[in-house]
């Protein structure tokens, strides 16, 4: 997962919290940061008066922005500051994702989340839609996180269905490139038929984990710190809740099994960890083999 990131860019809160886990993710992995703005379509538009400047001014006004973004980064991290036209701003950070050759999308939650949650906007509502491309959700507050934080962790919500594989690869392309340790988590206890004995419940959710990480290392370069655990709790929320969290944590998923191939679907399971997560999640296009 190193090369190139693209973070889409808006200049308030949302915007500055997408831009903070871009670079911090940049800056542990050694990737090349696009910061990217889009602009409407209808801003070329003929039906708007070529003398308004109208196009000039959203332009530069955009422009400045990028710079004053850039400068707040420092000389950190190497980036390059990009605006584009397209219909829609999820569009647009596709088109510049291909054009890029860009492994990573980023963009912020939703305004009027809670602090140190996700709350899906209509922006990354579509991207989850249509990307054929990784985008990682940054959570309200995530510019209270400094680049120097790293990626202390990188965790994978690792199961059978289709999709792991591709989750795995994806998981540990960036653990390699941030040096930081991967644990695979296991929620299969969560989804055993209600009313099953707890102690046989927390037993097959163990041999699960152990299964899930004797299969994941036969995948795993030798020397990859890697470890599992099985969640537990009588729902997908008290799971999450239930686990420890680092402060420089990201949280790998594959997409929904009901996704096109080769493109991002948020499932319910994932969905349902996104609203408690407290760190960053990254969702993972599945493909077909």
């Amino acid at each position: 997962m190193t090369g190139r990131i693209v973070v889409g860019y808006t200049a308030n809160e949302s915007g500055a919290d997408a831009l903070a886990l871009a670079t911090r993710i940049a800056a542990a992995s050694e990737a090349l940061l696009d910061v990217v703005m889009v602009l409407p379509s209808e801003a070329r538009n003929s039906v708007v008066p070529a003398d308004t400047g109208y196009e000039r001014f959203l332009k530069e006004q955009s422009r400045t922005w990028l710079t004053e973004a850039s400068d707040a980064l420092g000389d950190d991290v190497a980036q390059s500051l990009h605006v584009r036209y397209a219909e829609s701003f999820a569009e647009g950070l596709i088109a510049a994702a291909h054009e890029f050759g860009a492994s990573l999308i980023v963009v912020g939650a939703a305004r009027g989340g809670l602090l140190g949650r996700s709350r899906i906007g209509s922006v990354a509502n579509e991207l989850l839609h249509s990307s054929d491309v990784p985008v990682a959700l940054a959570p309200s507050g995530a510019r209270e996180v400094s680049a120097g934080q790293g990626v202390t962790r990188i965790t994978a919500a690792i199961g059978t269905r289709p999709g792991a594989d591709v989750l795995l690869e994806a998981s540990v392309s960036l653990a390699r490139a941030t040096q930081a340790p991967l644990r695979l988590v296991s929620l299969v206890p969560v989804d055993l038929p209600a009313g099953m004995d707890e102690e046989l419940a927390a037993l097959t959710g163990t041999v699960h984990a152990d299964e899930v990480l004797a299969a994941a290392r036969r995948e795993l370069p030798a020397n990859l710190d890697a470890t599992a655990v099985a969640a537990t709790g009588a729902t997908i929320e008290e799971a999450v809740q239930g686990l420890d969290w680092h402060a420089g944590e990201l949280v790998f998923v594959a997409s929904s099994r009901l996704a096109a191939p080769h493109h991002l679907f948020l499932g319910s399971t994932a969905a349902k960890m996104l609203r408690e997560l407290p760190v960053p999640m990254i969702v993972v296009p599945r493909t077909t083999h």
